[in-house]
């Protein structure tokens, strides 16, 4: 399965949702494993609470580590590789930081030595933990820990785009020195992308780790924009892949898409099977795709409270662990891929050809990304072209006259938005 396509899912326990792991109970673990390797996937990305594994800066629980390795060995026994994300430090609308970086502890995410220090012991651990199993795909750094150093965070912890890039280096060689070899990444949100002066840049999300991670979400403007089934929201992952690579040294970096969902009410429940198939023809569609990981396995009880109302019904499976719509759609579109693989082998999709230039203003900070995001010129302009027929890549403008950098990624002809707008 090494050079597969690889189809998984975001692992949300059925009971207590990510606070299982304060009543850790094996049983529903395999049950709730038992109902993702039903679907056919191949791989869950799986997420302890830092506060909970790292109470205390100089404390990384051992039973906390024994219980994510207990996690690994049971998606094992289904089939399922398992990447693990480190430094949770937002999920689903909650912050989730440890007292000894908050309030009379309050120290910088970033930049602290000691806090630093912490993190780096952290990941390390954990890799560490997980390294000697053959279904351990790697660490990620964290989920969205971008938010955390502007806004529209109430607190952020600022940072230069320096110090973010230094950050990430030292976060991802604690991952690789404690599971050396493994496919090690991290993950943003679209502010990476679409934000104007955010210090977390695409070209740190292209250029750092083994691959580069896509959180591709169209309740940021979106669909609100553009409608549920509009061209641009049933695109919108594939175009984030597509900008992504943008943004990369070379040609062939695989691309994760490591989020994406059908979030209510802006795709209605009775929507979400036709936007699961949509966005995964679309990203299938797009070439250096390493895989799909969905958002999420299972649907967040309703016994919770104070979650948004779109986080409820995310699941592929119901919190009774049912198939649902969207559900029965990915495990169909999994299963003829790897039965055509089977039969043929992997065979990528033809290069997109067609480029539209964005100019960000160089891809080092990129400070006019935002005519890469929903409303902007480069977006409407892709949408645009997509809606048409052209199956257009992005390539960056400061490479627009690269005839080396074109030729590598087989780009033949150029257009910018004002050729189509």
């Amino acid at each position: 399965m090494r050079d597969a396509l690889r189809f998984g899912a975001n692992y949300t326990p059925t009971r207590g949702w990510f606070h299982h792991w304060l009543d850790f109970d094996l049983a529903e673990v395999r049950a709730d494993l038992d109902s993702i390797a039903g679907l056919g996937l191949d791989h869950v990305r799986v997420f302890p609470l830092w506060p909970l594994f790292q109470p205390n800066r100089a404390l990384v629980r051992p039973r906390a580590v024994e219980q994510l390795v207990a996690l690994a060995d049971a998606a094992g026994e289904r089939g399922l590789d398992v990447a693990v994300d480190g430094l949770q430090r937002h999920l689903s609308s909650f912050d989730f930081l440890p007292a000894w970086t908050r309030t009379w502890h309050r120290r910088s995410l970033f930049a602290d030595p000691a806090v630093l220090a912490g993190q780096e012991e952290y990941l390390r651990t954990l890799a560490g933990a997980l390294a000697d199993r053959p279904n351990f795909l790697g660490m990620t750094v964290g989920n969205e820990v971008n938010q955390f150093s502007d806004g529209p965070h109430p607190d952020p912890d600022r940072v230069t785009p320096e110090q973010a890039a230094a950050w990430l280096e030292r976060m991802l060689a604690a991952c690789e020195a404690g599971a050396p070899g493994r496919f090690h990444v991290h993950a943003e949100d679209d502010a990476v992308w679409y934000r104007d002066g955010h210090p977390f840049t695409g070209a740190q999300a292209a250029r750092l780790g083994a691959a580069t991670a896509v959180d591709a979400w169209v309740f940021n403007g979106t669909a609100q924009r553009y409608g549920p089934t509009g061209a641009a929201t049933e695109h919108h992952a594939a175009y984030l892949v597509e900008l992504a690579k943008a943004y990369a040294d070379g040609p062939g970096r695989p691309v994760w898409l490591q989020e994406v969902g059908a979030p209510a009410p802006l795709i209605a429940p009775d929507g979400a099977a036709r936007f699961t198939e949509a966005t995964l023809v679309n990203v299938l569609d797009c070439p250096d795709v390493w895989g799909v990981t969905w958002w999420c396995s299972h649907d967040v009880s309703r016994e919770l409270a104070d979650f948004p109302e779109l986080e409820y019904g995310l699941g592929l499976l119901t919190n009774e662990r049912r198939v649902k719509p969207a559900g029965q759609v990915v495990a169909r579109i999994a299963a003829a891929c790897r039965d055509r693989e089977r039969a043929a082998g992997r065979r990528p999709p033809e290069v997109r050809a067609t480029a539209l230039v964005a100019d960000v203003g160089g891809a080092r900070t990129a400070p006019r990304r935002s005519v890469c995001a929903p409303g902007g010129a480069v977006f409407e302009a892709w949408a645009r072209l997509t809606a048409e027929g052209v199956r257009p890549a992005v390539v960056l403008s400061d490479r627009a006259a690269d005839r080396g950098h074109l030729t590598a990624r087989g780009i033949t002809e150029l257009v910018r938005t004002t050729d189509v707008l």
